[in-house]
């Protein structure tokens, strides 16, 4: 067995025939790593989100528990002296963005007068046949979207590495491409909380008025419906942030109600429950053990139903003042796939400094990571070793 060294780094509102057109969609026919062989050792992981939803901290996340050394962009990046390039490589892990299968140009999508949300402007042929080839153990030439300047560049090679994780606006939208994953996730931040987070991005710190910020969100919000949000019906685990219910009318969303979603059934996964499995609670833990400001935290758990399917929902309302308090919530759940006592409450606090990692997204982000570990190892037969505590002298 091989084992892996860790590196810690509703209802949507369209048509029916927009519905039935997304199902039947049928698209227009230099650094060390560790290979997966040819025999096709490859797992496949799809996130979906769109722009802006979070995707980017929930990668380090998720490439921190799976671990891996050299963790970077591909031949060095931009950054340092190289070409541009959307990939993320450690020698475990491989991260694709899917902004990459674009089909046109910027220049291009100004004549076709689509947006690349439209799955009509993804090249979802080319999209299968290289990941059929990575997830085969086979070299791909991948293109690649140049988020600078727009352009469609030269080609990056891809070697195939045993965990590979396609990110982007459609990693389910297309059947082929969708039956291709082993495992899929999707981050949905519903159109309350959009509006709130770019209000703070654009008109508090980029001096952007309200009226621009809403002519945005409006103009992006037909494509999105139609083209992004269906996925959500398809993937394993939803992670849903919402406005807050325990502030009335709470507009500037920096208090959120997450919801962590869990398909019923899906093979090689155990839902995470709190307290007991297939109950319904709810639970306010601030007290001597949890300590909790205005308006504090209360946790829910229980069966319910999600676009048709029968799921598990564990939710988190409100946020933390003290991360390493978190050991006590932590010691409450069941199925969190840690190999250690503490492991979720640790790895939030390596990574306190991101976004979200006093609330949910950051809990429910850390929870998937580790739930996907598990899925990884039980698919896979491989194990990955965890970094423990370190003990002081």
């Amino acid at each position: 067995m091989m084992i892996l060294s860790a590196f810690l780094p509703a209802a949507l509102g369209f048509s029916l025939s927009q519905q039935s057109a997304y199902r039947t969609h049928t698209p227009r026919s230099s650094r060390a790593v560790v290979e997966a062989s040819a025999s096709g050792d490859v797992i496949l992981i799809g996130v979906a989100a769109d722009s802006g939803c979070g995707k980017s901290t929930f990668m380090r996340r998720l490439t921190g528990i799976f671990g891996g050394t050299n963790v970077g962009p591909l031949g060095g990046g931009f950054d340092s002296g190289g070409w541009e390039t959307n990939t993320l490589v450690s020698d475990t892990t491989t991260v694709i963005c899917l902004d990459d299968y674009h089909l046109n140009d910027r220049q291009g999508r100004k004549v076709t007068k689509r947006t690349a949300l439209d799955l009509a402007e993804n090249n979802f042929d080319l999209m299968y046949e290289q990941l059929l080839a990575l997830k085969s153990g086979e070299t791909i030439m991948k293109p690649i979207y140049n988020h600078v300047n727009g352009t469609l560049d030269t080609p990056e090679e891809i070697k195939p590495t045993p965990i590979v994780i396609v990110e982007g606006l459609h990693p389910m939208a297309d059947e082929r491409v969708r039956d291709l994953l082993d495992f899929s996730l999707y981050l949905d931040i519903t159109d309350d909380v959009k509006f709130a987070w770019k209000i703070q991005r654009d008109m508090i710190e980029r001096g952007h008025s309200l009226e621009s910020i809403q002519a945005s969100i409006e103009a992006r919000k037909p494509d999105f419906d139609a083209f992004v949000a269906p996925q959500r019906e398809f993937a394993d685990v939803v992670i849903q942030v919402l406005p807050t219910q325990l502030i009335p009318d709470d507009k500037e969303g920096k208090i959120l109600r997450v919801r962590f979603i869990q398909r019923d059934g899906k093979e090689n996964y155990d839902p995470v429950y709190l307290f007991d499995e297939g109950s319904t609670i709810e639970w306010t833990p601030c007290g001597k053990k949890l300590t909790c400001s205005y308006p504090g935290i209360k946790f829910a758990y229980g069966p319910d139903e999600f676009l048709g399917n029968e799921v598990t929902v564990l939710e988190l309302d409100g946020k933390f003042d003290n991360l390493q308090e978190l050991i006590y919530v932590e010691s409450h759940l069941s199925n969190t796939a840690t190999k250690f006592y503490g492991e979720l409450t640790q790895q939030m606090i390596k990574m306190g400094d991101s976004p979200g990692s006093d609330n949910g997204t950051g809990f429910f982000q850390t929870l998937a990571s580790l739930k996907i570990r598990e899925f990884y190892e039980t698919l896979s037969g491989v194990t990955v070793e965890a970094e423990t505590p370190k003990v002081a002298a």
